[in-house]
């Protein structure tokens, strides 16, 4: 199921469903991108609560909950960026009436712990999601980066396929696991939370997807404990195919079992595409990534192309 496109002259609803900002400058940054842009702006009603609740969720549950679902209910809204990732958006998942939001199917953009979401709503309604920047860091920072505007803009605008996704030389250098081309419905997100949905009926479907990864600040020996538990759920095998984005503050690549070293040594054995270095996850130049739409993935290229349009 996908969603309207955007058209300029729509209101866009900024959602709070995680974390709150660690700066409110951000939020009226991020106001004034998207009114620059031609599109008009909401902000649900608790988001004003950002940063004054407490330590890590920028509302309560109940909050956060009825933000996310009058955003989806309201005719005017047509796309909801998050605010920002951080944690939160896992509590939200039993409460969701997905009932409602199959019934107002509308373009979601966010990443990180809003990875969430996306598997919750592929799993229950079918609705293709994006993997893409919020308010924080990127679209309310004090220059937002053309690549990342032009892909995120792209992606909910255009009345056709996005195209290819390929490496960029600005960032560390893409490299390919295993060769070889594979095809399927774009599945993933952030890997912390793609693991926290295993053993809930949120959990990720791999089968004959291609799955793409990312992480953020997290030790080699985590990363590898995470990827085996995905292994071990049978999560890994069943994919079409492979595409990790980046792992931004990792560790150290001098390190002998570097984060590297851990996913080819996860990856390389299953025998299935896969390369490294799609530009995707948490960094400033970043693509927006439709998922739950059909891609090929070229592990010999580290490029993914979308065979169909994100919108309708």
């Amino acid at each position: 199921m996908k969603p309207p496109r955007l058209v300029k002259g729509d209101t866009v609803g900024i959602i709070a469903p995680a974390s709150p900002l660690p700066q409110i400058e951000y939020l009226s940054r991020g106001i004034q991108f998207w009114q620059k842009l031609g599109y008009r702006v909401r902000t649900s009603s608790n988001i004003k609560q950002a940063g004054s609740y407490h330590g890590y969720l920028a509302a309560n549950d109940a909050e956060r909950l009825a933000d996310l679902q009058q955003m989806f209910c309201d005719p005017e809204i047509k796309a909801l960026i998050c605010l920002r990732g951080g944690y939160g958006s896992l509590r939200l998942l039993d409460s969701i009436n997905y009932d409602l939001i199959r019934s107002h199917p509308k373009i979601l953009v966010g990443y990180s712990d809003i990875t969430a979401l996306h598997l919750a709503l592929q799993r229950m309604t079918g609705l293709v999601t994006f993997h893409g920047p919020m308010i924080y860091p990127e679209l309310g920072s004090n220059r937002v980066v053309p690549y990342t505007q032009a892909s995120l803009l792209k992606s909910l605008t255009a009345a056709e396929s996005i195209g290819k996704i390929e490496p960029l030389t600005e960032l560390p250098a893409a490299f390919t696991i295993t060769p070889g081309q594979a095809q399927g419905k774009v599945t993933g997100g952030n890997l912390s939370l793609v693991v926290a949905t295993l053993g809930t009926p949120y959990e990720i479907d791999t089968r004959d997807k291609i799955l793409f990864l990312e992480e953020v600040g997290e030790a080699p020996y985590r990363l590898d404990r995470m990827l085996t538990q995905l292994a071990l759920a049978g999560k890994l095998k069943t994919a079409a195919g492979i595409c990790f984005g980046h792992c931004t503050g990792c560790g150290d690549l001098e390190q002998e079992n570097n984060f590297l070293n851990v996913i080819i040594n996860h990856l390389a054995p299953l025998g299935l595409p896969c390369c490294y270095g799609l530009p995707a996850g948490h960094l400033a130049i970043q693509a927006t990534l439709p998922l739950g739409l059909e891609a090929y993935l070229d592990a010999d290229s580290c490029s993914l192309v979308y065979l169909e349009a994100a919108t309708v």
